[in-house]
């Protein structure tokens, strides 16, 4: 049993532990059932409740969600429309987000994968400075999917 100031009083029966809370207006809480034997503790338990959803909710505050983006591209890109999606997928990795490369095929152009991998292996070197490839381009259907991380060491340069 421990009282609402952490002072440790002993092992008691419920029946004592739940007439003391009854008198001090305040709620017995079992805060460590696995332990032998279970921890009790005397707490106004709306409070406390209260408390544990404003750390909850700070700690979301502080994580960073990461969500994909897409960038889509044909095997026959021409070269100022590729610089066009490098330059989309760059901002999506420095706001920390990572990307998603597809590489979308039509009709007979699945039976040259290879432009696609090229296609594909072209932008993970135009990023290579800012990013790394989380899972290397592979044929899904249709489509040849790459994805990209935004690299950690950056991140932890950019805090400093």
């Amino acid at each position: 049993m421990v009282s609402e100031d952490g002072e440790q009083l002993g092992i008691l029966p419920v029946k004592d532990a739940l007439d003391i809370a009854v008198q001090k207006g305040l709620d017995l809480v079992e805060v460590a059932p696995s332990a032998k034997p279970p921890v009790c503790r005397f707490m106004d338990f709306g409070k406390f409740r209260f408390e544990q959803g404003k750390r909850e909710k700070e700690a979301r505050k502080k994580q960073k969600i990461i969500s994909i983006k897409e960038v889509k591209m044909r095997p026959n890109i021409e070269e100022h429309d590729f610089q066009v999606k490098t330059r989309n997928a760059r901002k999506f990795l420095t706001s920390g987000d990572k990307v998603k490369v597809t590489v979308m095929f039509r009709g007979r152009e699945i039976t040259h994968p290879d432009l696609g991998q090229r296609l594909s292996v072209k932008l993970a070197e135009e990023l290579a400075d800012i990013s790394s490839v989380e899972k290397k381009p592979k044929v899904e259907g249709k489509n040849m999917v790459m994805i990209l991380t935004p690299r950690l060491d950056l991140d932890k340069s950019n805090e400093k």
